[in-house]
């Protein structure tokens, strides 16, 4: 019977799991909130899923390791993973997550060579999207199409969270347009993060991956200001899960390898 591989992703926001196949292909693929308890959570979206072995990644993976007993994997190997497995061009991976953003350089044979992560302030990274969507009255869904509607651009002075909430209610109390704002604040951070991606791979195509590249804007601003080729897969948010899966289904098949050298079997 076939073996199957699952990949567990535990973000500060969502909670992502993938299962492979032996031959790496998705065979089910599930998300949920993390909400207060990430562990109750984990074990609502892995009941009546079926796998052989599992790897967690993300920074809920310590406690995943605990209660389970498993394996586990840097967000920074587990996008890499992903990424490269779906675009075997990349030469980068940008993934920029809820509490934190990353960009890596990876070989031609796609292994991790350098990166560099932003995981001391919220600036660059989801949760302050977030902020800025809630303070100009946005859903965070709605952040990037109405950015992508602005006939100008207002330039935001600080990547500060607080600083930044600060100077975007003055600008809407003096009467500025929202979408202006906004596309503002998608420029400040695409710039942050450009910055990041070309200290660490100056070049070769980049995969976007982690939930903000569903950000129609910030995908259509980093297009537009780096001069290098940006692939975005279906589901960015899952690359980091199904790249545990392909590691738990590589540890096993050199475990297996391992184990036949030693026996001779």
């Amino acid at each position: 019977m076939s073996r199957q591989y699952a990949g567990i992703d535990i973000g500060s926001r969502t909670i992502e799991l993938v299962v492979v196949s032996e031959a790496g292909e998705i065979l089910q693929s599930l998300q949920t909130d993390t909400g207060f308890d990430p562990m109750l959570e984990v074990n609502k979206l892995l009941s009546g899923v079926s796998y052989d072995s599992i790897m967690a990644t993300g920074y809920g993976r310590n406690l995943f390791e605990i209660s389970f007993d498993a394996a586990t994997v840097t967000e920074i190997k587990a996008h890499a993973g992903g990424a490269r497995a779906i675009f075997p061009e990349i030469r980068a991976v940008l993934d920029i997550g809820g509490q934190d953003s990353k960009a890596i350089a990876l070989s031609a044979t796609g292994k991790v060579t350098k990166f560099e992560m932003n995981d001391r302030c919220a600036a660059g990274t989801g949760k302050f999207m977030e902020i800025m969507a809630k303070t100009l009255g946005y859903t965070i869904e709605e952040f990037g199409r109405e950015a992508l509607l602005a006939e100008n651009v207002v330039t935001i002075s600080s990547m500060c969270t607080v600083f930044a909430e600060t100077e975007v209610t003055t600008l809407i109390a003096k009467g500025q347009d929202c979408r202006e704002i906004g596309l503002g604040l998608h420029s400040s951070v695409i710039r942050r993060v450009i910055g990041m991606i070309n200290r660490v791979s100056p070049s070769g195509a980049i995969a976007f991956t982690g939930g903000v590249a569903n950000n129609p804007c910030m995908a259509a601003l980093l297009a537009e200001q780096i001069n290098r080729k940006i692939v975005i897969p279906d589901k960015p948010q899952c690359m980091g899960a199904f790249g545990a899966a392909l590691l738990a289904r590589e540890m096993e098949c050199k475990s297996e390898v391992k184990n036949t050298f030693i026996t001779g079997e």
